[in-house]
Formats: C-alpha cells, structure tokens, sequence
C-alpha cells in the first residue's frame, strides 16, 4: 500500500472529476474502483462526493460549473505547488496562460487552473488541510497522467521553467519522443506529441464546443488520467457493464503493465493502468 501525507513541489499530487451528474458518476466509479463517498455542500446548493479506498480519501466526484452543465465530464489533475501565486506569475512569463485564480478553497488550500503553450488545462493546488490524495499508484488510486500536445517541446519547457522538472526523453518507433518530468529523481508525469494532432482542435474551448464528439478528441489531447487496478480485464468488463465505451482498448506496455482508455457514461475519458 502506498499511501501519502503530503506531495512535494511539481509532483502530481490530486484528481477530480467534475460531470453533469454526480449520483450518476459516483456508481459508475464505485463499480470500476470499489470507492465508497461523503457528500459534501458546494457553495451553490448541489453538493460533491469526496470519494475513498477504506479511510483515505483518493478523489472527488464534483458538478460541473453551471456554464459547462451541458458538456461532458471531465478529468482534471494537479500538480503539487507550494505557492500557487507564485505558479500563476511566472506561468505568464514561461509563456502559458492562468485560466483561473489562484483561489482560496476554505482552509483546504489554494487553487490554480492553468495551460502550458498548446493548450492541456492543468490544475495546482497549494495545499491546505487537504494535501492531495491519500494514494498512489495501487489498485484504485491515482497512478499515473501524461500530456498529449501538439507543442510537446514547448510544453516541457514550460514545466521545467515553472516547477523545476528534470527530463528523461524516449524515443519512440514513430520517430517522436516521449518525456517524463521528474521530481526529486523519480518521474511523476510524461508529455507527448498528440497523435493525428494535425487539423484537430487544439484548445479546451474547441474541444468542449464540439459536445459529446470531442471526448474521443480529448484521448489524444490535453491531460490523460491513469488509475491504478489489479487487472485491467477485469475493470474494463466492470466499467463496461456499467456503462462505458473502451476508447482504447486493452495494450500491453513494456514497463508499466497493461492499460487501457475508456469513457464513463457522462462522457469523462480516463485510463487504467495495470498496477
């Protein structure tokens, strides 16, 4: 079991999934993962889901914002900050864009939303009483995540200048390059040229206008989730007859087991990761 107290700077440290309906997500999730929820008031009146593995609390099952209740689900990470407003100054001058605070959460800490060039929404969170989820990378946890850009150099550029990520490159058969950020020598994210990315929309904004026809789109674009399980056979047959359409279906990969990238029933795309 791999549990945390705490994630360090540039490390990715949280999940959320924010869908147009919570009671729906929060018992199509139970059946893929086994999580179990608290419900909690949201500022507006609707109310959230803090999702667990037993005690530890790994995710969140949110509402949309109202301006987007009519678009599909979505998964958002975050990276560990231990000054958010420092992450917002100089995400302007690395050359990306502040989409959202930062902002104050209660005492649960502070919230940034940000994209590196190319687009991919990117959260940070400056933790409070909340340091991020209590897992990692076991069966049912938050494993892994990567980001599919069309600008993948000017990406990691943007992340070594912001967070003081290290690099390792992979080349790959098709001539691109895989990269990893590494934090403290142990990688906690990669980035990747998007596939096909060539006459795709390369915005948050274009792929949400295109409706339920862009999640296929954001499986090769903008931040991909990796969750953790035993067999991946397994949850995919689980998420199926809950619901899901396998967007990729399962492969095996060298180091990392087998994946596979689905989407849930409101349109959330996410992948699992053999662990």
């Amino acid at each position: 079991m791999v549990q945390r107290n705490g994630y360090t700077r540039g490390e990715l440290c949280w999940a959320d999934v924010q869908t147009p309906d919570v009671a729906a997500a929060k018992s199509f999730y139970t059946a893929v993962f086994g999580w179990r929820y608290e419900d909690r008031p949201t500022p507006d009146g609707r109310s959230y889901a803090q999702a667990f593995l037993d005690g530890d609390l790994v995710a969140v099952v949110a509402p949309q914002p109202v301006p987007e209740e009519s678009t599909p689900a979505r998964w958002n990470v975050y990276f560990a900050a231990d000054d958010a407003r420092d992450v917002a100054e100089e995400t302007r001058h690395a050359g990306g864009t502040v989409q959202f605070g930062p902002e104050e959460v209660g005492d649960t800490g502070v919230l940034l939303f940000l994209a590196p060039p190319g687009g991919g929404t990117t959260g940070v969170w400056q933790a409070g009483t909340h340091a991020g989820s209590g897992r990692y990378h076991e069966p049912g946890a938050f494993a892994w995540a990567e980001l599919l850009t069309p600008e993948p150099q000017a990406a990691v550029g943007f992340f070594q200048q912001v967070f003081g990520h290290e690099v390792t490159e992979y080349p790959q058969d098709d001539g691109g390059t895989y990269t990893t950020l590494i934090v403290n020598g142990a990688e906690v994210a990669g980035v990747a040229p998007a596939p096909d990315a060539e006459g795709e929309p390369d915005t948050d904004a274009e792929l949400e206008a295109q409706g339920t026809d862009g999640a296929e789109r954001r499986a090769r674009l903008g931040w991909q989730v990796y969750f953790g399980v035993s067999s991946v056979k397994e949850a995919v047959l689980a998420a199926v007859a809950a619901g899901a359409e396998v967007l990729v279906e399962p492969e095996f990969e060298d180091d990392e087991g087998t994946i596979a990238t689905l989407k849930d029933p409101q349109g959330g795309v996410f992948s699992v990761l053999e662990v």
